[in-house]
């Protein structure tokens, strides 16, 4: 089975080389193109300040993050590497996240996540939409994805809503309703081999003879035609 995590991080800003953190992140895992329902979620510990510009995107002050685990604790890095494992990683302008997370993970000496393993669904947006606004909140109106969960942008709420756009990117909706090719051939056998033959119990007919025969005059004096069903014998 193919297994993929949707991912989503929150931060106290843009550039991790200028002091800025992480400060919470999200995973879900996805297989064959459907959420299993298992997911990994943590607030992280900055230890540092939160810009109000940024407690405005999320609505996580410093008072909140302070006391949560840092980074690099076992229950945050180890854990959110072994829930990854060595699955692609999918997440909404990808070299952020990317940035971040790498960022994060060699600070405390772990291996870093490859570029190579992450999908980003901004690029695949714009290949299917270009020219057009192609934001998580673009995206979740044009595939009509209920935003009513969201009052702030959080990590744990934006990887539901970017796996529910992740799977129409890919034409999640119609995938449902594809049939297999084994099934496909499986009935076109099963119809090859039906064999349909006289029915064993004709049905009556549901005309008078008096009707048809009133069938008949109207066929040859009114519309002075030869019947259809003359041929059929069912004139």
């Amino acid at each position: 089975m193919a297994r993929e995590i949707v991912l989503d991080t929150e931060t106290t800003g843009f550039e991790p080389q200028h002091g800025h953190r992480l400060v919470e992140i999200a995973c879900l895992e996805i297989e064959d193109f459907i959420p299993t329902g298992r997911s990994f979620h943590t607030y992280v510990d900055p230890c540092r300040d939160m810009p109000i510009e940024a407690e405005r995107v999320h609505g996580l002050s410093a008072a909140f993050l302070t006391g949560k685990p840092r980074f690099e604790h076992p229950d945050v890095a180890d854990a959110f590497l072994e829930f990854v494992g060595d699955a692609p990683i999918i997440a909404h302008n990808a070299a952020f996240d990317r940035t971040f997370v790498n960022f994060e993970l060699e600070l405390c000496k772990r291996i870093a996540l490859p570029e190579r393993r992450w999908i980003d669904t901004l690029g695949l947006a714009k290949q299917r939409f270009p020219g057009m606004h192609n934001s998580l909140d673009a995206l979740c109106k044009r595939f009509k994805i209920s935003l009513s969960e969201r009052e702030k942008h959080g990590a744990l709420v934006d990887a539901k809503l970017l796996a529910a756009v992740y799977l129409e990117l890919k034409g999640g909706r119609e995938r449902r309703l594809e049939l297999t090719t084994a099934a496909v051939s499986n009935a076109m056998a099963a119809s090859a081999q039906t064999i349909y033959g006289q029915r064993p119990m004709p049905l009556a007919p549901r005309s008078t003879p008096e009707e048809r025969a009133a069938h008949a005059a109207f066929i040859r004096d009114v519309v002075k035609a030869d019947s259809l069903w003359a041929p059929h014998g069912l004139d």
